[in-house]
């Protein structure tokens, strides 16, 4: 079993800045693919990016683009999600999960994840 615990959420006016965290524990030895998606209120869950267990290869959705940075600190079993410029459609709960799967496809899609944090708030005002 693998526990996710996110923190860091927040809020802030548009054209601000937060960094969320995603500390993970229990079986960790192996590491793994983790992904951060995030829910607005009355709209599905969405992708928005990922990040190998190596952190060598990063995956983003295009509206978070030049943003939006995905990192991690395998020493510390903690991703983190550096967010900038924000926008009040960047409003919602942001999960952090990880993925057990060898290979993971796409990295974009839940179904390929198998462990989910409990989420964390972030609000956007104009």
């Amino acid at each position: 079993q693998v526990q996710l615990v996110e923190s860091g959420g927040g809020l802030v006016q548009a054209g601000g800045s937060l960094r969320l965290s995603c500390a993970a524990s229990g079986r960790t030895s192996s590491g793994f693919p983790m992904g951060w998606f995030r829910q607005a209120p009355g709209k599905e869950r969405e992708f928005v990016a990922a990040i190998t267990w190596s952190g060598g290869v990063t995956y983003y959705t295009d509206s978070v683009k030049g943003r939006f940075t995905i990192s991690r600190d395998n020493a510390k079993n903690t991703v983190y999600l550096h967010m900038n410029t924000l926008k009040p459609e960047d409003t919602a709960v942001y999960y952090c999960a990880a993925s057990t799967r060898n290979p993971v496809l796409t990295h974009r899609r839940d179904y390929e994840y198998d462990y989910w944090g409990q989420g964390t708030q972030v609000t956007v005002s104009s």
